[in-house]
């Protein structure tokens, strides 16, 4: 009786795991680190936020970031921001702000953060938070800006979402909602982290 040989040939195979491995490297797109990680809240509810035409308000630490989808509607942002504080802001800078996810600055210091370097500029402690006091309000003035740009771009309402640390005591999120309440904001999305149903 003649004997038949049971190896098989996974060069083929080889060639099509290197294949999807390749695919998979070159088509993930990496996570942006925060500049200020905050723990959200645990929740059950899976709503997903909107993709585009979103501001996101970080609140944790005692300070306020805040971020906005869109390159063109970050840019125009910056200008009537720029023009309203008087600070001149080059065409280059408005490109490279164009790029920032998430910033927590006063708009004098805007400059330095935009010349820094991605990495720079997330280290921790280095941005202060933007200012939402009575006197200087300018997190209110961005949120005027943003959504002015948005409806002058997209023709779309901007939608809200504040991200606020489980730690955060409400009285600095109150703040936050009496300044979307001053500009007839009454609905916003609150980000919370997923957990499991309690049984």
């Amino acid at each position: 009786m003649s004997k038949k040989v049971t190896s098989i040939d996974m060069t083929a195979m080889c060639d099509v795991a290197f294949l999807l491995l390749t695919f998979f490297i070159l088509t993930a797109t990496a996570k942006q680190p925060e500049p200020l990680p905050v723990d959200t809240p645990a929740s059950t509810v899976q709503t997903k936020l909107p993709e585009s035409d979103l501001a996101t308000i970080t609140i944790g630490k005692g300070k306020v970031f805040f971020g906005v989808t869109g390159k063109e509607v970050r840019k125009q942002a910056l200008m009537a921001m720029g023009q309203k504080y008087g600070v001149q802001f080059t065409e280059e800078e408005a490109e490279r702000f164009s790029l920032i996810e998430s910033f927590g600055v006063p708009v004098q210091n805007l400059k330095q953060i935009i010349n820094m370097t991605s990495s720079e500029r997330n280290e921790e402690g280095l941005q202060p938070g933007i200012p939402k006091d009575s006197l200087n309000n300018q997190l209110a003035d961005w949120i005027m800006n943003s959504r002015q740009a948005t409806i002058d771009i997209a023709q779309k309402e901007l939608n809200i979402a504040i991200k606020g640390d489980a730690r955060s005591e409400y009285p600095e999120i109150k703040k936050i909602m009496d300044i979307l309440q001053a500009q007839n904001i009454n609905s916003f999305n609150l980000v919370t982290g997923l957990r499991g149903k309690d049984f």
